[in-house]
C-alpha cells in the first residue's frame, strides 16, 4: 500500500485544466516558469514518496507523547521534518526577503496535496507554520519581520495559532485570555487555549505561538481582541532562543486520529509576548493566516483522498472473490467515484489557489473575490470528500476495512477532524450565502458565467455533457438569485446543501475541461462522464432541500429532537 504522489494528474490540471501559465505571465511570479514548477513538483513528490509516506503509519501507531513538560515527536519525524525543512518546502511562497522562494500559491498547495496523502500528521507543521509567515508579513512590525521570519521560513522555529478556549470555540468572541502591558512595549498573556496543533515539539529550537488575548478594558466580542506572538522561549540579544517563557503544554488530547500531530491544552502564566497588528485588530490580522488555512485544509482532505484511493484501487486490484473484486460492478462503481471525486476536489482548490494568486499579482477586485468565494467551498468540499473517500476506501476493503493492520481506517479516523477544524462545514457554508454573498451574488455569477461559456465552447465535440454541465449551471443562477433574497435565517438551513450543489456543478465544470484537453477520448473523457452522468445529478436534490429554508427545522422542537 505503498503512496505514489499524483503528480500526472497534478500536472494535467496545471497545463489544461486551472493553467499555470497565466499565473507565471504576471510579473509578481514571473520566476514560476514550467521547467521551475515541473523541478519543484518532481523533488516534492520524492519528498513525499520515500521520506514522509513511511512514517504515516509510526505516527499512528506510535503517537506524540508529552514528557515531563515537553512533547516527544514520533520517532522519524524530527529527521523527516528536517530534509522538509532543509529542501526550502516551508518557505516556497514566502516573502524572498526573508529567505523564501515568492512562488505562487497554487505550487505550495499542489506540494500540500502530496504532503498530505504522504503524511497528514507531518503535514500540518510545516502548514502552520507558513501560515503564522504569512500573518507575519502583512501585519507584525519591520522588526518582529527581521527577527522571526527568518527562522520561521528555514524551519529553524516552528509556528502555530492559539483561538480556541473552552468555552470560546466557534464563537470566538468569547475567549478570556487577557494580555497586559508590561510598560515596556511587551504584554504579560494569561490563559489557556485548546485544541492546539503542534503547540510543542522537539524539531524545532522555538515554538512560536499566535495568541488572541484581550487587552484592559477592550469592548466584548471580536472587535475587543487583539493578536499576540508569544514564544516558547524568549529571544535573547542576539536573536537566539534565551530564557524559557511562561507557556506550558498541560496535556495533550486523546484523539480518534491524527495521532502523529500533537494537539495541546496549553496554559499561559504571563507570558511574554508582543502585539501583532493594531490594537483590537486581531482578527483581522488572524484572518489574514486563517483563510489560507482554510484551503489548505481542504487541499488536505484531497490529499487523503488520493492516498485512500490509491490503497483501495491496490487491494481490489489483488484481492480474488469470484475473480478480482476491482472486476465486480459495485466495487468499480465505487473506485470510479471515488476517483473523479478526487479529481474534481483537487481542480476546485487549485482554482481557489489560482485566483489568489492572480489577486495578489494583479490587485483585482475581481480576483479577490473570486478567490474569497471559492476558498470555503474548496474548504467544505474537499474535506467532505476526503472523509467520504476515505470510507469508501474502507469499504472496499470490506472487512478488512475495520481491521486496524490493513492502514486504511487510518485515513478517515485521519482525515475526519478537518471536516471541524478551521471552521467547521457548517460555518463554511454559512460564510459562503451569507458574507460572500454580500454583492448581491455578483462572485457566484461571474463564475457561473464562466462555466455555460466553457460548456457552450464544449458541445461541438461532447454534447451531451455539456449539455447536462450547462444546464446545471443555468439551475444554479436561479437558485443563486433565490438565495441571494432570502432571509438570513433560510439561507443558513440551506447553507450546506447549496454549497455542495456549487461544488457538484463546479466539479462537472473542471472534468468537461479535462475531456476536452484530450480530444474528447481517452480516461479522462471517461471519467468526466463518471461525473457528470452519475455525480452531478445529485446538485438538483441539494437545491431542493437548500430552497426549504429554516421553517421546518424550526418546527422540530429541542424536547421532539431529544425524544
Amino acid at each position: 500500500m505503498a503512496y505514489r504522489a499524483p503528480l500526472n494528474d497534478i500536472r494535467f490540471i496545471l497545463d489544461h485544466v486551472v493553467p499555470l501559465v497565466p499565473i507565471a505571465a504576471t510579473g509578481r511570479f514571473a520566476e514560476a516558469t514550467p521547467d521551475l514548477a515541473e523541478a519543484i513538483l518532481t523533488e516534492a513528490a520524492k519528498l513525499c514518496d520515500t521520506v514522509m509516506a513511511p512514517l504515516r503509519r509510526a505516527g499512528d501507531q506510535t503517537p506524540a507523547r508529552l514528557e515531563n513538560g515537553v512533547v516527544r515527536s514520533t520517532p522519524g519525524f524530527a529527521e523527516a521534518f528536517r530534509q522538509i525543512a532543509d529542501g526550502g518546502w516551508i518557505g516556497v511562497s514566502a516573502p524572498a526577503e526573508y529567505g523564501g522562494m515568492g512562488l505562487p500559491q497554487m505550487l505550495n498547495m499542489a506540494i500540500h496535496d502530496m504532503m498530505s496523502g504522504a503524511n497528514l500528521a507531518l503535514e500540518l507543521n510545516p502548514l502552520l507554520t507558513q501560515g503564522q509567515i504569512e500573518a507575519l508579513d502583512h501585519h507584525a512590525s519591520d522588526a518582529i519581520k527581521a527577527l522571526y521570519l527568518p527562522k520561521l521560513i528555514s524551519g529553524e522555529w516552528s509556528g502555530t495559532m492559539n483561538l480556541t478556549e473552552p468555552q470560546a470555540g466557534s464563537d470566538v468572541g468569547a475567549l478570556r485570555t487577557k494580555a497586559e502591558p508590561n510598560g515596556d512595549g511587551t504584554h504579560a498573556v494569561t490563559g489557556q487555549k485548546i485544541f492546539i496543533s503542534w503547540g510543542d515539539c522537539d524539531m524545532t529550537g522555538n515554538v512560536c505561538h499566535l495568541v488572541l488575548a484581550r487587552l484592559p478594558g477592550a469592548r466584548p466580542g471580536t472587535k475587543g481582541i487583539s493578536l499576540f506572538l508569544v514564544p516558547k522561549f524568549v529571544p535573547d540579544e542576539n536573536g537566539r532562543p534565551g530564557r524559557r517563557n511562561g507557556v506550558n503544554v498541560v496535556s495533550l488530547e486523546h484523539k480518534l486520529g491524527l495521532h502523529g500531530s500533537p494537539t495541546c491544552v496549553m496554559e499561559y502564566d504571563r507570558a511574554t509576548g508582543w502585539l501583532v497588528g493594531e490594537e483590537h485588530e486581531g482578527m483581522a490580522a488572524m484572518f489574514t493566516m486563517m483563510n489560507n488555512a482554510r484551503l489548505a485544509v481542504g487541499v488536505q482532505g484531497v490529499g487523503v483522498a488520493e492516498a485512500a484511493c490509491q490503497a483501495a484501487v491496490d487491494y481490489a486490484a489483488g484481492r480474488n472473490q469470484m475473480g478480482a473484486i476491482i472486476d465486480h460492478p459495485d466495487v468499480r462503481r465505487m473506485l470510479a467515484t471515488m476517483r473523479a471525486e478526487v479529481f474534481a476536489a483537487r481542480a476546485i482548490a487549485l482554482a481557489c489557489a489560482a485566483a489568489s494568486d492572480m489577486a495578489t499579482a494583479t490587485g483585482e477586485p475581481d480576483w479577490r473575490a473570486r478567490a474569497a468565494f471559492l476558498t470555503p467551498i474548496a474548504k467544505a468540499w474537499g474535506t467532505d470528500v476526503g472523509c467520504d473517500v476515505a470510507s469508501m476506501a474502507m469499504q472496499v476493503h470490506g472487512g478488512m476495512g475495520y481491521i486496524e493492520e490493513t492502514g486504511v481506517a487510518q485515513f478517515w479516523r485521519d482525515v475526519r477532524v478537518t471536516a471541524i477544524y478551521e471552521g467547521t462545514n457548517g460555518i463554511q457554508a454559512m460564510d459562503l450565502v451569507g458574507r460572500k454573498m454580500m454583492d448581491g451574488g455578483e462572485a457566484a455569477f461571474r463564475l457561473l458565467e464562466e462555466i455555460e461559456a466553457g460548456a457552450e465552447a464544449a458541445r461541438a465535440s461532447l454534447p451531451d455533457l455539456a449539455g447536462a454541465v450547462w444546464s446545471a449551471a443555468e439551475t444554479l443562477r436561479e437558485a443563486t438569485e433565490a438565495t441571494a433574497t432570502r432571509a438570513v435565517a433560510d439561507r443558513y438551513a440551506g447553507a450546506v446543501p447549496y454549497l455542495r450543489a456549487f461544488a457538484r456543478v463546479l466539479g462537472a465544470h473542471f472534468h468537461l475541461r479535462a475531456a476536452l484537453a484530450e480530444g474528447g477520448r481517452g480516461t479522462r473523457t471517461a471519467l468526466a462522464r463518471i461525473h457528470v452522468e452519475r455525480l452531478l445529478p445529485q446538485y438538483a436534490a441539494s437545491l431542493a432541500e437548500a430552497k426549504e429554508g429554516a421553517a421546518g427545522l424550526a418546527a422540530l422542537s429541542p424536547e421532539a429532537l431529544a425524544s
